[in-house]
């Protein structure tokens, strides 16, 4: 018995064959060649070619994995497009005198170096999509059909790391679990990992060897480990925790239906994370109480330019009559920092996360703000519409809003436009806000803390850098006094107090949110009943 560890993005267990996935490196030969234009209409083609593929690919993960997870394929739709790219092509083929093959990967290899070399995170991500686009295009131009899973069964699946265009093409239902090499929390294997709800590790440690095909492994997704060829006694515990899940699966749907109250009598607003419209399916199917975090940044980033009031008023509305009348909080948009759009025409920074981003962007950008406030004060005519507003860090914040909201129902006032009277509140994410959040909260009907960016200010860490995951530490002491603050405030001046942060469907910590005062927790529609079932569980008045 062999067993290895890793990082997981996901618990629980997988038991089958294992399967080795590795990619088609293409080795391309430098071809002399007499006609330019030639190689250079072959280049052309074989971009058409690739676009329509990735046409393909975008509309079948819009499907299985939403709407945010599906843009990387729009990304890699422009990358092909680039003008750079496309010079740096024609320049190799007309200079060189070479085939298409040798100056497209003389120039995927340039452009990853070049990615690789940079200093924010987010850019030297690049460099794996250049990759993955160059490798199309070669595919395109010999005629090779991209790589799947070679099993009549499902399989768990080990590779180096998979692109974002790999993992959508394959059969998810040959797919047991997810074992990478590399790899980070934040990669499309572990989005995908996750959103499939199946066990999966990355930086692993095994031996990434042909003779591991067919044998048999075991995935432990919860403890990070995988065995190949268990022994008997390993095999037998591991069948053992898989009846436990599928036992706990089974007792989680019977909870569908039930109230979010503790033993004690305290009702808990349990609600949904969601990112657009296609979520909403499994709001409703796992029973959320309301859509705590609507991400409407999400309505910018797929689009090339700014979406107009008619098409965010559609969107929201549509969201509002398919709750029913349940809460639906959505945040304003929340573009900056590692969420970029070109349009927006934003300066690079040097630091982005601490940069123009969310609200800063939104008060000194108003045109766009009001035309985002116009459709959702519209839209709270037809539901139970919130407003969020992110990256508050002051009362001086949070006044210029008002104003805005008072210049905008003038607005729709003069034009005979009618609107609701949603609640607005705002997010607790940065140091500034939690010592002047007894202030902030006799200005709003809410707070919701985010614990992804509240954690990254106060420890001082890039939450999208690898290299520091040893150091990212949301359960940090510091983190949860300051949760403990702002309950307390919130409740001081009368509103109450949610968390819309991943920390929010941490179970280690449900009973800990319960006895600080934390009135709403909104997670992943996956985290629903699970949530549901500890807080069914706790008597507060005995924590």
């Amino acid at each position: 018995m062999e067993r290895y560890t890793g990082k997981s993005v996901f618990g629980g267990v997988a038991i089958g064959k294992l399967f080795l996935y590795e990619k088609d490196e293409h080795q391309v030969k430098r071809v002399k060649t007499e006609d330019n234009d030639a190689e250079k209409q072959r280049y052309y083609k074989a971009v058409e070619t690739a676009m329509e593929e990735l046409q393909k690919l975008h509309d079948k993960a819009l499907k299985e994995v939403g709407e945010a997870n599906a843009a990387i394929f729009e990304i890699h739709q422009m990358m092909l497009e680039d003008d750079d790219y496309k010079e740096s092509v024609e320049h190799i083929i007309d200079s060189q005198m070479v085939n298409a093959e040798y100056a497209i990967a003389q120039t995927g290899d340039n452009f990853a170096q070049m990615f690789s070399a940079m200093d924010d995170e987010y850019m030297r991500g690049r460099a794996a999509d250049v990759k993955d686009i160059t490798e199309r295009l070669l595919s395109v131009l010999s005629g090779d059909s991209q790589s799947g899973i070679n099993s009549d069964e499902p399989v768990i699946m080990v590779a180096d790391d998979l692109a974002p265009s790999e993992t959508v093409q394959m059969d998810k239902s040959k797919i047991l679990s997810f074992v990478t090499v590399k790899g980070s929390v934040n990669s499309h294997t572990a989005i995908l990992a996750r959103t499939m709800g199946i066990p999966a590790l990355i930086g692993s440690d095994i031996k990434l060897d042909k003779s591991i095909n067919g044998r048999q492994g075991i995935v432990d997704g919860t403890n990070g480990c995988i065995y190949i060829d268990p022994d008997e006694e390993t095999l037998e515990r591991m069948k053992k925790e898989m009846r436990k899940e599928q036992e706990k699966k089974e007792l989680l749907q019977t909870l569908k239906g039930k109230e979010d109250v503790t033993l004690d009598g305290k009702k808990i607003k349990l609600y949904a994370n969601i990112g657009n419209i296609r979520d909403l399916a499994n709001v409703i199917n796992n029973d959320a109480a309301g859509i705590g975090l609507f991400r409407s940044e999400f309505i910018y980033l797929e689009r090339d330019t700014f979406p107009t009031e008619e098409e965010q008023f559609a969107i929201y509305r549509t969201v509002a009559e398919s709750m029913a009348g349940k809460q639906v909080i959505i945040r304003t948009l929340d573009i900056g920092a590692d969420k970029q759009c070109d349009y927006f025409g934003l300066d690079k920074e040097d630091n982005p996360a601490m940069g123009l981003r969310a609200i800063r962007i939104c008060l000194t950008r108003p045109e766009i703000f009001k035309t985002q406030l116009r459709a959702l004060y519209r839209a709270s005519a037809f539901g139970n519409i919130s407003i969020m507003y992110p990256m508050i860090t002051g009362v001086k914040e949070v006044d210029r809003i008002k104003e805005i909201e008072i210049e905008v129902k003038a607005e729709l006032d003069s034009q005979g436009i009618e609107y609701g009277n949603p609640q607005t509140g705002i997010m607790i994410e940065t140091p500034a806000a939690v010592i002047v959040s007894r202030e902030l909260a006799k200005k709003v009907d809410f707070f919701s803390i985010g614990t992804n960016d509240l954690t990254q200010y106060t420890l001082a860490i890039d939450r999208q850098n690898t290299k520091l995951d040893d150091f990212y530490d949301p359960h940090h002491p510091a983190i949860l006094a300051m949760i403990k603050m702002v309950a307390d405030s919130a409740h001081a001046e009368g509103i109450w107090v949610g968390i819309c942060g991943e920390l929010g469907g941490d179970l280690n910590l449900t009973k800990e949110f319960l006895k600080m005062g934390i009135d709403e927790l909104s997670v992943s529609a996956g985290k629903i009943l699970s949530v549901r079932k500890v807080i069914r569980e706790t008597n507060i008045c005995e924590l």
